[in-house]
């Protein structure tokens, strides 16, 4: 599994990171990455909830007690990389406004070409899917997208974006999701299937992509 290298240092940062990219988490569970102890977890997190980083809910698994799971708050979230996004909605808006919606359009498919085009230098020559998948999670973790990938045991691979550094931008222009969408499906080229799985805008915590070779695609 290709997964990024956090830059995040301190325990509380770690705290931080982990539920950003494996979503709620009990404290047993984060102990347990950590190499810490479930009570000095549940110690750790407790200050992280003083500070309004994380809360907690119960969530009830079958017969037992609930388990009490732990998760970021909008607050801890804004510490992730934001990629400027006032200044990128107010051109969004600016743009509409002042050209109309077939000008922004315009600018999203420039935009889609130029990012297509910078991904397919970047990945030129890598001769197997999961190299190239590879290197792109790690472009785009660079990017702020916190990437990482995944392999199926029928060949397939999860392409796994822990954060959108330009999720207020898309929620003011959905376009460019399907932009971003079809950049990724032009980079790996028509022998390879890639689809949406998971995805923020529609609630979901984190964006996904399922990739898989058109050869192995089930119709």
């Amino acid at each position: 599994m290709g997964k990024y290298q956090s830059s995040f240092q301190s325990t509380a940062e770690r705290f931080l990171m982990l539920l950003k990219t494996n979503g709620p988490q009990s404290a047993t569970a984060l102990a347990k990455e950590l190499g810490i102890t479930s009570e000095g977890a549940r110690l750790h997190l407790l200050k992280l909830q003083e500070e309004g980083f994380v809360t907690a809910n119960s969530a009830s698994k079958g017969v037992g007690r609930p388990t009490q799971l732990w998760s970021l708050t909008e607050i801890a979230n804004r510490r992730f990389p934001d990629t400027h996004a006032t200044l990128t909605v107010q051109l969004i808006k600016a743009i509409e406004e002042v050209s109309g919606p077939e000008a922004l359009d315009k600018v999203l498919f420039a935009r889609e070409k130029m990012s297509s085009y910078k991904y397919e230098i970047a990945l030129s020559g890598l001769p197997s899917l999961e190299e190239k998948i590879n290197k792109f999670a790690e472009i785009r973790t660079n990017e702020g997208y916190l990437a990482e990938w995944k392999k199926e045991d029928d060949g397939g691979y999860f392409l796994i974006e822990n954060h959108c550094p330009i999720c207020d931008a898309a929620r003011a222009c959905q376009s460019i999701c399907n932009s971003e969408l079809q950049a990724i499906r032009k980079i790996f080229g028509d022998d390879v299937a890639v689809n949406r799985v998971d995805h923020v805008l529609e609630g979901d915590r984190r964006c996904a992509y399922h990739i898989i070779p058109v050869a192995e695609k089930v119709s």
